[in-house]
């Protein structure tokens, strides 16, 4: 592994490492982990080894741990058997010690709940249940298409706010400071906020306040065990060029909506967090959720990595945005896989210290 050498940033770190209370909780700096599955959960249950990944980002200065996603009670969440569920038993059991952890090296966490929509893969018998029988992707073509998906009833609807809530009353006895609702990167929640894919006629399709009614009733279901942060994205996993507002305006009603529903916090995922999300205004899409809806934000994209910003500007974007009130935390994901320790090399000003993120730290797990 290679090391890179790095001039000092200026006020980033300093910032960095500022206390907050964010929806009532207490964070010891503004350093949030960024969820990321990793597929270490056999039969969807967090073994030790999983309680010590976390731990070791606590420990070494990550405020506010955000788990890689865990799947609702449901069947047709996910296909996946190595992705931690949040259900009632053995994984609930897991995460107690994985908060056990945490909460033991001086760290928060959330977890946040999920459920792939058109992502997952229709095995088992159960087809994908999604918001209007269509993925939304330009690329995937007739073939995807063609592949056995569910158009939701208003009753499937209802079972899956259900699910939602059961898994956060899971979740709050399991220990977790808060939770994530999962509605980005093209997955069933983003698939109602997402023009392409929500072609419902009914109170939950057309206007953006009214693609915006599912996710708002996930989180009025969600909101009574816990802080409920959620999770937010224009672009997709397979449409990097999505956009689920064209506007500030049209985003103001999503998100407005969500607020009201009793949202804490915004997490604003962007590949990119330094540019602008609208023409017009240099604020980036978790400024904007701040500034539209008065709400703590965090914000995420491509931090700590050297391929397009440098480090220096990096941090003093980082600084700048959070001492002005752009944004309240900071979320880093990959630079964390084979960097535990970051967040302590960044405060401490130990930049030389810091690898390099490369592909191959993904199939490591310590």
């Amino acid at each position: 592994m290679t090391t890179t050498t790095r001039p000092a940033p200026t006020a980033g770190p300093i910032a960095l490492a500022t206390p907050a209370r964010i929806a009532g909780l207490d964070l010891p700096n503004r350093f949030v982990m960024a969820p990321m599955t990793r597929f270490h959960s056999p039969g969807g249950v967090p073994t030790d080894e999983v309680a010590a990944y976390y731990r070791r980002r606590a420990e070494n200065g990550i405020g506010l741990i955000i788990t890689e996603g865990t799947l609702v009670g449901h069947p047709s969440a996910s296909h996946e058997t190595t992705v931690p569920r949040m259900t009632a038993g053995a994984a609930e059991a897991g995460w107690r010690k994985v908060t056990d952890a945490v909460h033991a090296a001086g760290g928060r966490i959330a977890t946040q709940l999920w459920h792939l929509g058109s992502e997952r893969r229709p095995v088992d018998g159960i087809a994908a249940w999604t918001p209007s029988g269509t993925t939304g992707a330009p690329e995937a073509g007739a073939a995807a298409e063609s592949l056995p998906m569910h158009t939701m009833t208003t009753g499937d609807i209802d079972v899956i706010v259900a699910a939602f809530a059961e898994s956060a009353r899971v979740a709050a006895r399991a220990g977790f400071d808060a939770i994530e609702i999962h509605a980005a990167h093209g997955y069933l929640l983003d698939e109602f906020l997402w023009p392409a894919t929500n072609r419902r006629t009914d109170a939950y399709g057309g206007s953006p306040a009214r693609r915006a009614a599912l996710p708002a009733e996930v989180i009025r279901a969600v909101r009574g065990e816990l802080p409920v942060i959620i999770r937010f994205s224009q672009f997709k996993e397979r449409d990097y060029e999505a956009r689920i507002a064209d506007s500030p305006a049209e985003l103001e009603a999503i998100l407005t909506t969500l607020a009201d529903a009793g949202a804490d916090v915004f997490h604003a995922s962007q590949r990119r967090f330094w540019e602008p999300a609208f023409p017009g205004s240099p604020l980036n899409l978790a400024g904007w959720a701040r500034k539209l809806t008065g709400r703590p934000s965090i914000t995420v994209g491509s931090i700590g990595l050297s391929g397009d910003l440098p480090f220096p500007q990096a941090m003093s974007r980082l600084g700048e945005g959070l001492s002005g009130g752009e944004f309240d935390l900071v979320a880093a994901g990959r630079i964390l896989l084979g960097n535990p320790a970051w967040a302590r090399l960044v405060t401490e000003g130990r930049f030389a210290e810091i690898r390099d993120y490369e592909k191959a730290h993904e199939d490591v797990y310590y």
